[in-house]
């Protein structure tokens, strides 16, 4: 007859053959939780990563969808032209990552949820920008112009708008530094990608059109890139929490960092 050791369940015998039952709470590597939340690994007060289900997949599949739509019209795919006809994607996109910022917040991650944030916004106020029914561009119509969207005024604010998109996205981009290449290399194409399309827009302001098309098409093959990253990424992390074998890297740069921990540890105390 075996004996059971009270403390942790594990039977004299379990222990003679070498048997170590553990308890049911999972516990991930500072590797394995930056691989799924896209986020360092800090302590949290709650345990709200163990009693609801990672946010972090809805939020990329969202900018995703967009992005590979978004980025295919910018390369003029099929004749395609105008970013109208696909303005309910960019809500999409923006309702997904949404919704993952809010899933972020309560998880308590932070640069996962500043990340989804800023690109859902992103999203919504371009799809603002593309919806025809807001006749945006009426302002600036003149007889030769009749919607206004060929306006230098216009096309300068735009260009204007990217800027400011393409510092908020670079600055956000050097603290993609801890996590890992694959989501690094994602925030540098695209913080690229907002200055030359900020750059397509102040062309079509100052009337060169053929460079501005250039540009538009050089933007287009910049998303199109993240978008292929950011699926890699998606599937990768869908994949870790459904415990199916698929061994991809993404290139952890968490070992290039102080542990997190012990840092947040030492600050409590003092």
């Amino acid at each position: 007859m075996s004996h059971t050791n009270g403390s942790n369940g594990v039977s004299v015998l379990d222990e003679e053959k070498g048997l170590n039952r553990t308890q049911t709470a999972v516990t991930m590597s500072p590797e394995m939780f930056e691989k799924l939340y896209l986020t360092p690994k800090v302590p949290h007060a709650g345990d709200n990563i163990k009693r609801f289900a990672n946010p972090t997949p809805v939020g990329f599949m969202g900018f995703v969808i967009a992005g590979f739509s978004f980025a295919m019209i910018l390369m003029g795919w099929g004749g395609a032209s105008g970013a109208s006809p696909i303005v309910g994607i960019f809500f999409f996109g923006a309702m997904l990552l949404i919704l993952g910022m809010i899933g972020e917040w309560i998880m308590g991650n932070f640069f996962s949820m500043i990340t989804m944030g800023l690109f859902g916004t992103f999203w919504l106020s371009f799809g603002l920008l593309q919806l025809p029914t807001l006749e945006l561009s009426a302002t600036y119509i003149t007889t030769d112009d009749p919607t206004g969207a060929n306006s230098p005024a216009f096309n300068a604010c735009l260009a204007l708008f990217l800027i400011v998109w393409g510092f908020a996205i670079l600055t956000l981009g050097i603290f993609s530094l801890k996590t890992n290449v694959v989501f690094a290399t994602i925030y540098l194409i695209l913080i690229v990608f907002a200055f030359v399309m900020s750059g397509c827009y102040w062309k079509l302001s100052t009337g060169n059109v053929d460079m501005a098309v250039t540009l538009q098409k050089t933007g287009g093959a910049l998303l199109f890139a993240a978008a292929v990253l950011g699926w890699y990424l998606t599937t990768i992390i869908i994949a870790g929490e459904m415990r199916f074998p698929l061994p991809l890297p993404v290139g952890d740069l968490s070992h290039f960092w102080p542990n997190t921990n012990e840092a947040l540890a030492d600050e409590k105390r003092d």
